[in-house]
């Protein structure tokens, strides 16, 4: 597997792997009512203003990606037909590596694959929030607030 920045031409794959694993991630937490597209959020939500990496097969295949600044784990999402087979992790380690940082991150209450996984990175459940949902304000969320102290 290879971690890479993020190109132009990785958005269609980059959108279905968003939108496959982004069903799954809301039926976790009761929300499937609330799903929308990576295209009809991205803007809304600023995924481009971030650092985007996508992990790849050695064919080139894109298998998930991450977006983050230097304080934030913004987006993780890895194709379901991928998960549990480290690419999250290895996303995860590169954005620590690039920031170096300590980072913040937010799971919706429910995901616990995602939780484990973060947990799994060294990340802290610091407390729970309580707010709308970023891109689709119209649903509330509970969300699991982690920490992780960095590697620096």
């Amino acid at each position: 597997m290879n971690i890479r920045p993020y190109t132009p031409t990785d958005w269609s794959r980059v959108c279905e792997i968003h939108d496959a694993a982004r069903r799954d991630e809301l039926a976790a937490a009761g929300l499937g009512d609330a799903y929308l597209t990576l295209a009809q959020t991205a803007n809304n939500e600023g995924f481009h203003e971030y650092e985007i990496r996508v992990a790849e097969r050695d064919d080139g295949h894109v298998l998930g990606f991450v977006a983050f600044s230097p304080d934030e784990l913004a987006w993780l999402y890895v194709d379901p037909l991928s998960s549990g087979k480290g690419v999250g992790s290895a996303l995860i380690q590169a954005a620590l590596r690039e920031t170096g940082a300590a980072l913040s991150a937010e799971v919706l209450d429910g995901n616990r694959a995602a939780l484990a996984t973060y947990k799994k990175a060294g990340f802290v459940e610091t407390g729970q929030a309580h707010g709308r949902m970023p891109g689709n304000e119209s649903f509330a969320v509970t969300v699991s607030e982690l920490r992780h102290p960095g590697l620096a």
